[in-house]
């Protein structure tokens, strides 16, 4: 992947990203109506993936389609613990990317920064998490076919307990929908 590209693609996320309180960011009306901008975190596409795993319940799964250059993708998706033990997302493979990283998108000072997030990602007994749009998501690299809208994307979500799952991630729109 040519750091060129992802070095952009970080100041983009960063320019035209929000954050309110450590809380899901929101929509901006201008954000709306830029292409893979969307920043809707509070609900999946219809036709999302969705699957069960021992206690898990993991739905709302979906990729965004790719823009043209664009070098990684993103993937979204949440998990119910409806378990009396916490359990741990630990990694995400892909047999359409050479690597899946797990990261977070976070405010440091004014500056919005994307870091990997190393060990995982823990599901606490009775909770829910959602990788959303600017807030923790799959980061897909070294993508071997640019998502395209209509596809669907495999992956393999290990979890430190309930084991392994694979789920078929539909492609949607590079805007969400």
């Amino acid at each position: 992947m040519d750091r060129n590209h992802t070095a952009a693609l970080l100041i983009s996320f960063a320019a035209f990203s929000l954050y309110q309180g450590g809380a899901m960011a929101q929509d901006s009306g201008a954000m709306k109506s830029m292409p893979g901008m969307h920043m809707d975190a509070a609900a999946a596409p219809s036709g999302s993936a969705a699957a069960k795993l021992g206690d898990l319940d993991i739905s709302g799964g979906y990729v965004r389609a790719m823009l043209p250059g664009q070098p990684v993708g993103g993937g979204y998706i949440t998990i119910h613990n409806t378990g009396k033990t916490d359990d741990k997302l630990t990694s995400v493979t892909s047999s359409s990317a050479g690597k899946v990283e797990l990261h977070e998108m976070k405010m440091d000072g004014e500056i919005m920064k994307m870091r990997e997030i190393k060990g995982g990602i823990s599901i606490p007994a009775g909770a829910t998490v959602t990788l959303a749009p600017n807030t923790m998501h799959m980061m897909f690299k070294q993508v071997r076919t640019p998502f395209k809208q209509g596809g669907t994307v495999p992956v393999m979500l290990m979890f430190d307990k309930a084991g392994m799952v694979d789920v078929n991630l539909p492609v949607v729109s590079a805007r969400g929908n």
